[in-house]
């Protein structure tokens, strides 16, 4: 779509590019949703990706993700023998409503700071317990839990001109056992419901995270692995204005799927767990 309010665009920002944010504004990395309808409060787009951010670091440490690496890239990373949950990487980036084409420029930084309960680089990066560090607009950066950063549907905590540098996640998460589920109406659609657990090496704790049935992520933290009442009670906790409604699945309907689901997670990895 032709954004025709926009009359500027910086294709070189400064190193810290929220120096120079002004309302307006607006970070281009992919741009996959920025084209994709009219911005009629936009005067001035930043172009984040000619500032070279290296795409995937990978550490004994674990492996830092730019903000603005591909998906693209990120489905075709490798991930080392021992990261037993780097299959997440994967699966996390079919979870995508998009083609292999949209993948080549959508970014993962970009599916965060979107924020919608769909979002599976949210899934992705909460359930492998990462951090973000952020950039502000006074040249200071903080660094915020995954699970804290989404606060609602398409919102969360960045404030004007603070920009998510990247994304870090931890070699021990990274190590863990994992099992998924997701559901969508239809075999390419959006995400209904997104859970995915992980578990220690050698251990029985679970950890769980619930996503776009809900408007944000909702993790569950168990230090040994519950029995099939004790994890049902703690789905239906979760507060019932958390629970999603668009066309693509009630509240009622999520928390349903998200009860039948954690019950298939919970048998799958109960059965590596030591006695």
């Amino acid at each position: 779509m032709d954004l025709n309010t926009i009359t500027d665009i910086v294709r070189r920002p400064p190193d810290r590019p929220g120096a120079v944010w002004r309302d307006g504004d607006a970070w281009l990395a992919g741009g996959t949703w920025l084209f994709s309808t009219e911005q009629p409060e936009l005067r001035r787009l930043l172009d984040l990706t000619a500032l070279g951010w290296d795409s995937l670091a990978p550490s004994d440490a674990g492996l830092e993700i730019g903000a603005t690496c591909t998906i693209g890239e990120l489905a075709a990373f490798v991930p080392r023998s021992d990261w037993r949950a780097g299959s997440l990487f994967a699966t996390s980036c079919e979870a995508f409503l998009s083609s292999f084409k949209i993948w080549n420029a959508a970014t993962v930084g970009g599916n965060i700071c979107m924020s919608l309960p769909a979002g599976p680089m949210i899934t992705m990066t909460v359930a492998l317990e990462a951090t973000y560090t952020l950039w502000a607009a006074d040249g200071s950066e903080r660094t915020v839990d995954a699970a804290a950063f989404v606060m609602g549907n398409h919102l969360n905590v960045l404030a004007p001109g603070e920009v998510l540098r990247r994304i870090d996640i931890p070699v021990s998460a990274l190590r863990k056992r994992q099992a998924h589920r997701r559901f969508t109406l239809t075999h390419l659609g959006r995400s209904t419901v997104f859970m995915i657990a992980t578990q220690s090496p050698g251990a029985a704790d679970l950890l769980l995270t619930i996503t776009a049935g809900t408007t944000r992520p909702v993790r569950l933290a168990f230090d040994t692995m519950p029995d099939a009442e004790e994890l049902r009670q703690c789905i239906d906790a979760i507060p019932a204005d958390l629970w999603f409604s668009d066309p693509n699945g009630t509240p009622d309907h999520r928390h349903h799927l998200a009860r039948h689901f954690a019950e298939e997670i919970r048998i799958e990895l109960a059965e590596g767990c030591p006695p």
